[in-house]
């Protein structure tokens, strides 16, 4: 219990000194114009408060990310609650933060044209196809996820739901931000906070025994903390995600100054709600072994509506079909949409007519169609890692964007290097990875050629990173 309330505390404390910490070193400019200001179209550069901008960017990189991903996280035990912590604070917040910013400065570009400014043309070219496939599985991801679970809960036809989200998300992709997505978000972000609160404030007052943090693996089946829990939890401590989503609300941002609370504030608030999860779902069920057993028969989302419903009453219910209903399918419409202005921006496409909105979109959504006729389980595992190797990327170009303006490119180098280690191992010794050419070598060894393969590219990747500096 202690380690949980201390975790929570901890986050806040993050977010008022070190995110002050990142502020600085950027260093905004309240008198500047923002592309919201200066580029008004009423499509996509549509000046917003600030307090909309944080629940709509909330909204965007939360859904069920930081749900589901603790819940499976937690099948570690108490070492959740240092990743969701450490990994919040010194690398995710800071990814938000920068991407967001370098966005807001380059009139709301989008993350690929960032790293193309910073690590060059290739660079540029690799980030705009993995970012466009990064967003179609996202989009695919949360279209056949909350139409699964409302099949099994109305009995209405799986194909039929399915259909009806991609028309839901074809009108959110196309219209101006602030008519459906500048309504809507706020409320639902409001919702998914009030649940988090209210199951936090819940397993609290009634007892339920969160484990304290112990040098411990508590996996049921042993499987390694690193590099899986790095991946397991991605939206609740650091995820390349939010790196398409931060330059949405770059365009609607009205002061530089307003940066930090939507960008790493978000991530902040989203790493709160990751631990609240990641507690209950360790908790909950009188260990790791129930929540393995829960997980087996019936995933994360089961999982998330027997909790709501035990702690929260009737309330919790309909806040639970409204977190992993609502929320996946207003992550997926922003994916969607992002991947469009990816799209727009590498071919130089003007968004203002609608006519050209849906020139780009319809390919998109055609190819999202195909996706959703292969198996789900695939698609989660390969967007996990693309998820987290994107992330990686955009820390390297905040890393050198800082580094030209003479700025302290530390913050964001080492949470680069780390994660370059965990997105090698994980490719090398995950099941969905290269861990097939090692038959009959032992699950240890492949494991310490993982992380040792990790450990040499991330230095070959901060040695070439200074040399870049020095010409």
């Amino acid at each position: 219990m202690i380690s949980f309330i201390v975790s929570i505390i901890l986050l806040i404390v993050g977010y008022a000194i070190y995110g002050k910490v990142v502020e600085n070193i950027f260093g905004p400019d309240e008198n500047a114009l923002t592309p919201a200001k200066r580029l008004q179209d009423g499509v996509d550069y549509v000046e917003m408060d600030w307090k909309k901008t944080f629940l709509i960017q909330f909204l965007n990189i939360a859904g069920t990310g930081p749900i589901f991903g603790a819940v499976a996280g937690a099948m570690w035990g108490p070492a959740a609650f240092i990743w969701i912590v450490f990994g919040c604070i010194f690398a995710g917040a800071v990814h938000d933060y920068l991407i967001g910013m370098m966005s807001l400065k380059k009139d709301g570009a989008s993350v690929a044209e960032l790293v193309g400014e910073n690590l060059g043309n290739g660079a540029k070219q690799l980030m705009r196809v993995f970012s466009v496939v990064l967003l179609i599985l996202v989009g695919v991801v949360f279209i056949t996820s909350p139409a699964a679970i409302l099949n099994d809960l109305t009995g209405i036809d799986k194909m039929v739901l399915i259909g009806v989200i991609i028309v839901y998300y074809l009108i959110a992709t196309v219209l101006p931000i602030d008519k459906v997505i500048g309504k809507i978000y706020p409320i639902f972000g409001i919702a998914l906070l009030v649940m988090a609160v209210g199951i936090g404030f819940g397993i609290v007052i009634q007892g339920y025994d969160i484990p304290e943090v112990a040098f411990h693996n508590f996996h049921p089946k042993g499987t390694s903390i690193f590099p899986y829990l790095c991946i397991s939890i991605a939206c609740g401590a650091i995820s390349g995600f939010h790196a398409t989503q931060s330059p949405m609300m770059a365009r609607c941002i009205a002061n530089e100054k307003e940066g930090r609370r939507v960008f790493y504030g978000a991530m902040i608030s989203e790493g709160i709600v990751a631990l609240v999860w990641a507690a209950a779902a360790m908790s909950f069920f009188g260990g790791t072994e129930g929540l393995g057993g829960a997980l087996a028969n019936g995933g994360a989302a089961v999982v998330v509506n027997r909790i709501s419903g035990t702690v929260l009453g009737k309330v919790g219910g309909a806040l639970a079909i409204l977190g992993v209903v609502a929320c996946p399918i207003t992550s997926g419409d922003t994916a969607f949409r992002s991947a469009r202005l990816t799209i727009a921006d590498a071919i130089g496409y003007k968004q203002g007519p609608i006519l050209n909105r849906f020139v780009v979109a319809i390919p998109l959504f055609a190819i999202g169609i195909a996706l959703c006729f292969i198996d789900f389980n695939i698609l989660w595992r390969y967007f996990s890692w693309s998820n987290q190797t994107l992330a990686t990327i955009a820390l390297w170009a905040a890393s050198k964007y800082l580094a030209n303006r003479g700025k302290n490119y530390k913050i964001a180098m080492i949470p680069a290097m780390y994660m370059t280690v965990v997105v090698t191992s994980y490719i090398i010794i995950a099941p969905e990875g290269f861990v097939r050419f090692f038959s009959g070598v032992p699950t240890s060894t492949i494991e310490l050629i993982g992380n040792v393969s990790g450990i040499v590219l991330s230095i070959i990747c901060t040695i070439g990173f200074m040399r870049s500096l020095k010409k």
